[in-house]
């Protein structure tokens, strides 16, 4: 079944268009967008996610994931490799193969994060799900793990561009970062 007010193809069983919230037919046969006393049905419209709510999601989920790869990974094997916690600097500017290894384990860590979090039923990283956000696809539906992944990585774009492709957020009109746009991902508060 289409929906009537935006095209988008729907399942049998909707009742509301996962897209734009419009009413579609109901299984009683009345005609879309009428409540059964004929009057006009309200419809649930999409509240995107704008940049600042955004932001504060991936600080939360930032803090976390720094506390939890410095207790359970980089701590634990700077120890091992002999590299002391009091200069920083050796772990971000060293070549040594034993840094570049934690940095790739800090690296999938992270990944695996937001992937496996956002490509869940939750559809919500643990700051997301705080503050009632959830990432979907343009339909409404839940992400695969690899749209997930894609999404990820493409916040290496967003970045690269003088954070630009963040920014995107709070100007496009279904509040995309680039990094959404590139993935086919909308970020929106849970109705």
């Amino acid at each position: 079944m289409r929906c009537p007010k935006c095209g988008v193809e729907t399942a049998e069983d909707d009742a509301y268009c996962r897209a734009c919230g419009g009413r579609l037919a109901d299984p009683a046969g009345d005609a879309a967008g009428r409540t059964q006393a004929g009057s006009p049905a309200t419809s649930h419209p999409v509240a995107y996610a704008g940049f600042w709510l955004r932001a504060v999601a991936y600080l939360l989920d930032s803090l976390l994931m720094g506390f939890l790869v410095g207790v359970f990974i980089l701590g634990p094997l700077m120890q091992r490799a002999g590299i002391s916690p009091e200069n920083p600097w050796d772990m971000l500017t060293s070549t040594n193969p034993q840094v570049i290894a934690m940095k790739l384990l800090a690296t999938m860590a992270s990944w695996l994060y937001w992937a496996l979090l956002e490509s869940s039923a939750w559809q919500a990283t643990l700051g997301k799900r705080l503050l009632g956000l959830q990432v979907t696809d343009l339909a409404g539906g839940r992400i695969s793990f690899a749209r997930a992944s894609g999404r990820h990585f493409g916040k290496i774009i967003s970045g690269l561009l003088f954070f630009g492709g963040f920014v995107m957020a709070g100007f496009t009109e279904k509040k995309q970062a680039l990094h959404d746009l590139l993935a086919g991902c909308l970020v929106r508060k849970k109705l």
